[in-house]
């Protein structure tokens, strides 16, 4: 039976605990009924198992060179155990087991959560031997042995591709989160997804040797090479022992009384160390997992309270790791929204990645699909078949433009989505180019504001390391704000790009895919994207978000900072009383069992104060902000304005190079879907809306900038409006072009801005869903 399936056994420091307040209760009931010296003995047998543990685990750690709180704790039960007050050992027994067991189970909770690295590592291979297919075990193949993959297959072992091109998925491995073409004689690596038909493969060598074992290797070498985080608790330790060992020392020299010295070692035992501090840390990871953030372990939130550098994937962790229409570019008379659809139409059959992305973005604009007919799919060329009447193909250039027709155009395209990290569909309708579909990875919506929100935490610096191009890489982070780019790095080199930050301070990472996993086993703190992110990047990190969202990684940093922060409070408010009772127990005025109590008394006070840790995650009041209904309403009608922005756009490109009358038609269409859609829209917010996110946010004037905004899209819309006026019947004159030009550009500009910056503020101001189920239960209960 595996390791997941069978029961978690008892830790030897529960069983420790569980041992001393056996003990402690049978000593109690004898003292009650038969005081004597058998409640001593009782009291004096609980010590031991608890005493026997901590002197093994501190042998180990001086073995190490490492020394901590235990030791004053082990000295208070050994003392008590050698001067005859057994009570007052074990109920430091029972304390110092008490915290271990705290912060042993929310770890394991935390492990339990998560899945294995080796999961996703492919297990068997298609081999071709003697003109037949037969299934071996991974572990069989070797070098020069030929394979077939399937299409949904992962690719066992690295190899060169045989035969055919083929398509694959290599964002596990590389970061790139579009389908990438590889041509025959091309290395494949292992770990990739094909997403065609099946291809054929030589082995270039065995799967120990191949890039998917070796990054579980960079995983363990990394992790074995993380040098161990020295503790809260620990680093006052450093200093709480000499100084206690020294005022009992004093205590017994002048007094000549050895019980002196042992009460106090009883009021000295660092319980504000061995439990206040763990409850602080514990109760921290309990308010993180309800925000959907999972702590494998304390020390690694108290690292992440004092990280410093914040190193970012880029693919499914800055961006959504999802294509997505960004543009739709018809290069003859052809409507947006046509081509758009006899598009969508063709790809509802589609097996194809971007074939999804397409559909969603003609049903976002509510755009009418027909269901198409005698349908042929060429895996990693295009599809083509009957929609509307039309013969439709799309797909790559030189499967879409076969009679070759409008070479420069569609160069000027290529050219254009490789500025933008785009990637072009080329669509021909009837035989002839139609136009072209841009689709890219895009920027999370709530990742500005992340971002400036984890500066705002303290976050000195931010790297963005990614396997994808240069240019796309540097055209996100530029967006970003990032401080750093790294592109095209391997997953051995984002290692090194992690340890040199790491030279540098406390550095956590963020990543989500199997090639993020070395560097996160790498960094002080690795932070896993769980929710859709791979096995192996949840098995290597610290912290794991539970929900797909950037701004767990702000909550994460605000939550770990507060309840460093109350540990802190707690150790220092409790050595602070602990030092004053060690100074009254010095005098004689305080025998070791009293001291035990008023130790008790210190504990129960610092705890109290941990516990606030509990109250991290909440937020501001529910009830001010926008119901998750309502912000999805919203960003529904800014997705119905796109295909008038991108109408813009396309008028602006095709300027000069068409039907005057035509365009200036078109011209005035325009402006008339711009009066009644778009500013229709501003004019509604200004009245209905804006006063009520103001509201929300509070201060003098809040909605200025967008107020600003407003206005200058008002300006554009009217100077345009003028421009129109003033065409001639023959449509625009050479002398016209540039300032139609740079108006429809500048508008167009300014729409797209505006409507990220009112979905950023729409987010900023959103609802968490608990907090608008909470909001709905108090609207149901009102009379």
């Amino acid at each position: 039976m595996s390791d997941r399936a069978s029961p978690a056994r008892p830790s030897p420091h529960g069983l420790a605990l569980a041992w001393a307040l056996l003990f402690l209760v049978l000593g109690l009931g004898a003292q009650l009924f038969e005081p004597g010296a058998l409640a001593g003995r009782l009291w004096a047998a609980g010590i031991a198992v608890p005493l026997v543990l901590l002197s093994v685990e501190i042998v180990r750690g001086l073995a190490r060179g490492e020394t901590g709180v235990d030791t004053i704790a082990a000295l208070a039960m050994g003392g008590a155990l050698w001067l005859g007050e057994p009570l007052a050992g074990v109920v430091v027994a029972i304390m110092f087991t008490g915290g271990n067991v705290l912060e042993e189970r929310a770890r394991r909770r935390a492990e339990r959560e998560l899945t294995a690295l080796l999961e996703r590592a492919p297990r068997i291979a298609r081999r071709e031997r003697d003109g037949a297919l037969e299934t071996v075990s991974v572990e069989e193949v070797r070098a020069g042995d030929r394979l077939v993959v399937a299409q949904g297959e992962i690719v066992p072992v690295d190899g060169v591709l045989l035969d055919r091109p083929a398509t694959l998925d290599e964002s596990a491995l590389t970061g790139e989160s579009l389908p990438v073409r590889r041509a025959p004689g091309s290395t494949l690596l292992s770990g990739v997804l094909n997403l065609g038909p099946p291809l054929r493969l030589e082995a270039r060598a065995a799967a120990a040797e191949s890039t998917y074992a070796a990054i579980v290797r960079l995983v363990a070498s990394a992790q074995a090479s993380k040098a161990p985080l020295v503790r809260l608790a620990d680093r006052y330790a450093v200093l709480f022992l000499p100084v206690t060992l020294a005022i009992a020392g004093v205590a017994w020299w002048f007094s000549g009384d050895p019980v002196r010295a042992l009460a106090v070692l009883v009021v000295a035992t660092p319980c504000p160390l061995i439990l206040a501090a763990p409850v602080a840390i514990v109760a921290g990871m309990s308010a993180a997992a309800r925000r959907g953030v999972l702590f494998k372990s304390g020390g690694a939130l108290e690292a992440l309270a004092r990280a410093r550098t914040l190193v970012f994937d880029k693919t499914g962790t800055l961006t959504t790791g999802r294509a997505r229409l960004v543009a739709v570019l018809p290069c003859r008379a052809f409507a947006e929204d046509e081509l758009l659809r006899l598009a969508a139409s063709l790809d509802q059959v589609s097996s194809h990645p971007l074939a999804e992305a397409i559909v969603e973005a003609a049903r976002a604009r509510g755009l009418s699909l027909e269901l198409p007919s005698e349908v042929r799919e060429a895996p990693g060329e295009g599809i083509e078949g009957r929609a509307g009447g039309r013969r439709v193909r799309l797909g790559r250039l030189d499967h879409a433009n076969g009679r070759g027709l409008f070479e420069d155009w569609a160069e000027r395209v290529v050219r254009r989505a490789e500025r933008d990290g785009a990637t072009p569909v080329f669509v021909a309708v009837d035989a002839e180019l139609a136009g072209a579909l841009l689709l890219a990875d895009e920027i999370r919506r709530e990742a500005p504001r992340a971002l400036r929100a984890l500066r705002a935490a303290g976050l000195r610096r931010i790297v963005m390391l990614s396997g994808d191009r240069a240019d796309v890489a540097e055209a996100i982070g530029t967006a970003l704000g990032i401080d750093t780019v790294l592109a095209e790095r391997s997953p051995a080199d984002k290692v090194d790009a992690v340890r040199a930050e790491r030279a540098e301070g406390i550095t956590a990472m963020v990543g989500d895919g199997i090639n993020d996993a070395p560097a996160l086993a790498a960094a002080h703190v690795g932070i896993a994207m769980g929710a859709r992110g791979a096995a192996a990047a949840a098995e290597a990190a610290d912290v794991v978000l539970l929900v797909d969202r950037l701004d767990r990684v702000v909550d994460a940093i605000r939550i770990a900072v507060r309840a460093r922060r109350i540990a802190l409070e707690s150790v220092l408010a409790g050595m602070g009383l602990s030092g004053a009772a060690m100074l009254v127990a010095a005098f004689g005025w305080l025998p070791p069992v009293a001291g035990a109590l008023v130790q008790e008394a210190i504990d129960v006070a610092v705890i109290l104060n941990a516990l606030r840790a509990l109250r991290a995650d909440r937020g501001a009041a529910v009830g001010r902000g926008l119901p998750a209904e309502r912000v999805a309403a919203l960003e529904a009608d800014h997705r119905a304005l796109h295909p008038v922005i991108a109408r813009i756009r396309a008028l602006a490109d095709r300027l000069g190079a068409g039907d005057g009358p035509v365009l200036a038609a078109e011209l005035r269409a325009l402006l008339r879907e711009l009066e009644e859609r778009v500013l229709a829209h501003e004019r509604k917010d200004e009245l209905e809306l804006h006063p009520e996110i103001a509201a929300m946010l509070g201060g003098r004037d809040p909605m200025a900038p967008i107020s600003r905004t407003h206005r200058e899209i008002n300006h554009l819309v009217r100077r345009l409006r003028r421009l129109a006026a003033e065409l001639p019947p023959e449509g625009p004159l050479a002398e016209d072009l540039p300032e139609l030009r740079r108006t429809l550009y500048a508008l167009e500009a300014i729409l797209e801005l505006h409507c990220a910056q009112e979905e950023e503020l729409y987010e900023a101001v959103a609802l968490e869903p608990e907090e608008t189920g909470a909001l709905r239960g108090r609207a149901r209960s009102a009379p």
